[in-house]
This record gives C-alpha cells, structure tokens and sequence, in this order.
C-alpha cells in the first residue's frame, strides 16, 4: 500500500493548515454542486423554480446527514488503524464500512424517491413548487449512491492522510457540473430536472475516478466485500449512530424553519432559500477543521500520543474562532451583493439580507 501522510510527529500548526485548505476547498465544491444547480436555476427559469430547488436540497440534506455521521465515525476508526501501521485491521474496517454504506445507500434512495411527495407535503410545500420539487428530489435520490460511495472514497483517502486527491476529482467533476447545467437546463428544455441529472451524471463520475484511482494506485487496503465480523460493525455504529443523529437532528431543524417559511409564500421560500445557500458556506471552515483534527488525532490515538492530542485539539479551536469570525463578517457586510447572484426580486432579496446578517454571527 502507498504510504500516506503521518500525523505523529512535525509539525501540528503547519500539517493542519496544509490538510485542512484541501478539504476546505472539497467541501465548498461539494456545496457547489447545488450551489451551481441553484445560480442556473434561478437566473435560467425564476425564483420559483429556485424555491423547488431548494425545498428538495434541504430533504435530501437531512438523509445524506445522517450518513456523514457514520463517516466521520468511521474517519476516527481508520485513522486510528493507520497510526497503528495495521493494514490487516484497516483492511477489515474498510469491507465493514463498505457493506454498511451500501445498506444506508439503498434505504436513503428508495425511500426518497417513493416517499418524495409524501416528506415535501409534510414540509408545506407550496403547490406552485410541489411538482418540481418532487421530481428533483427523486432524481436526486435515484443517484445518491454516487454522492455517498464518492464521500465513502474522501473519507478513506483523509484517514490515511490524504486530502489532495479528493479535491482534485471534486474539482474537475464540479467543472463538468458547471458546463451541464445550462445544456440540460436550457439546451435541452428539461427545466429543474436538467440540473438534478447534471449533478447525478458528475457526481457519478467522481465516484467512478475516485475509485478507479484508489484502486489502481493500491492507496488503500481494499479487498472483495464479505459480510463483516459483529465487532466491527457494532464499534462502526457505536460511533456512528449518536454522530448521525446529532447531524440529522441538527438538519432536521433546517427542514423545520423551511416548513414554517413554506407558508409564507414563494417569495419568501426564494430569500430562504437564497440565504440558506450562502448560511451553508459559513459553516465549511469549520467542518473542514473538524476532520482535519479528527484525522490528525485518530492517527496520534492509535499510537496513544496523548499530548500530542490534546495539542492537535488546541490548535484547531483557535484556529477555527479565528477563520469563523473573519468569515462571519464578511458575509454581515456582503449580504445583498451576494445574494443577487441567486435573486433579484425586491421582496426575496429583504427577507433573505435580514435572515443571513441575522446568522451570520
């Protein structure tokens, strides 16, 4: 296997500024996807369509969080085999984790697509909106095994050390997304539709260039899958679970604020949700630094470097205040220009200015 980066001695400022800015700059292009969905939406066909758009991204959020949880568990699991230099450990954790996405894969995608109208009526919907919500949510979750088997990838590339190569692959498949958009959008007339299979179609690739490079350059110990030992599912989910939970609980209070704005008309939904694009990147910095720390001190843990945790930990909690309070600024005294990118209708752009410098701090 390739060896990867060792989180167990240099430097700890410098190593977590060099992970963490990849996979910063990943997930802010991970967010693009539907941020670029979104900027074509609403500027192609109108502030209604940008409210459908919106409505489904917050359902397929709340599923897709829980999953996430189980990822950042399972990043604490295998950063701490690789600390240990235990590859046969590593190996068995990675088949375990396999099986248990596959399972969570298949669950999230059918209920989303069968159960679509159903989970959006529950969110007051607006009828106006309904329809293209409902299709975009069930394309979307037709495809969402290519948006987690790709953050499956991510995962396992970071546990090792390695946040370059996911946002290489994110990059180019972000690219692609931007050029398909208008061609399904408008070349092709497919509407809210055309920028849910865009998205599947580029996601889907960086899953298949993810493991096509994972694969081929033996990064990581993959082997057929088999049904894995109790043990290794049980501590997968010891971590995972209460992780998911706190995500999808912490999801789940977008869906219900989007509930409440649902009622308030199409306008309203479109600042929302306008805003609600721009809320989610304030919050990147800080998650990019949360695994970064969590791969940086799996690895020390494995090695039980105690000190050396609680360093890597320290740093990170200063260096976050210290981005998160630069960041919430900006975005306090840019609100308006930022939002006309998505909108331009008086009514969306007030609720949306007042409802972004309100959380932006």
């Amino acid at each position: 296997m390739k060896q990867n980066y060792d989180f167990t001695e240099g430097n700890i400022w410098r190593q977590m500024v060099s992970f963490s800015v990849p996979i910063m700059l990943t997930n802010l292009l991970q967010v693009s996807y539907q941020f670029i969905d979104s900027l074509w939406v609403g500027n192609l066909i109108g502030a209604n369509a940008l409210g459908s758009v919106a409505v489904a991204s917050t359902v397929i959020f709340v599923a897709l969080s829980f999953i996430i949880g189980i990822n950042n568990a399972t990043l604490t699991i295998l950063s701490q085999q690789k600390g240990k230099k235990d590859d046969v450990g590593l190996s068995r954790y990675l088949n375990a984790f396999v099986v248990l996405l596959v399972c969570l894969s298949l669950i999230v995608g059918l209920l989303g697509f069968f159960c679509a109208e159903m989970i959006l009526k529950l969110l007051n919907t607006p009828s106006s909106m309904l329809y293209e919500a409902k299709t975009y949510l069930q394309i979307n979750s037709l495809g969402i095994v290519f948006l987690i088997g790709y953050n499956f990838i991510g995962t396992v590339l970071r546990a090792l050390g390695d946040s370059k190569t996911p946002l290489k692959i994110v990059l180019a498949a972000v690219i692609l997304n931007t050029f398909l958009d208008p061609l399904f959008i408008a070349g092709f007339n497919l509407g809210v539709n055309g920028a849910a299979i865009a998205t599947i179609i580029s996601q889907g690739l960086a899953f298949v260039a993810g493991l096509y490079i994972v694969l081929k350059g033996k990064l990581a110990p993959f082997s057929v899958p088999f049904i894995p030992a109790n043990e290794e599912v049980f501590l997968i989910l010891k971590l995972g679970v209460p992780a998911g939970l706190q995500m999808s609980v912490i999801s789940a209070g977008i869906a219900a604020i989007m509930s409440v704005v649902n009622s308030f008309g199409p306008h309203v939904v479109s600042g929302f949700s306008a805003a609600q694009r721009l809320d989610s990147l304030i919050m990147l910095p800080a998650q990019a630094l949360g695994t970064a720390v969590n791969s940086m001190a799996g690895q020390n843990i494995g090695v039980k470097r105690w000190e050396r945790v609680f360093k890597i930990a320290k740093y990170g909690l200063i260096y976050n205040l210290l981005i998160m309070f630069s960041i919430a600024t900006l975005i306090f005294f840019l609100a308006e220009p930022a939002l006309r990118l998505f909108i331009q209708e008086p009514d969306s752009l007030r609720f949306g200015k007042k409802y972004l410098q309100t959380i932006a701090f």
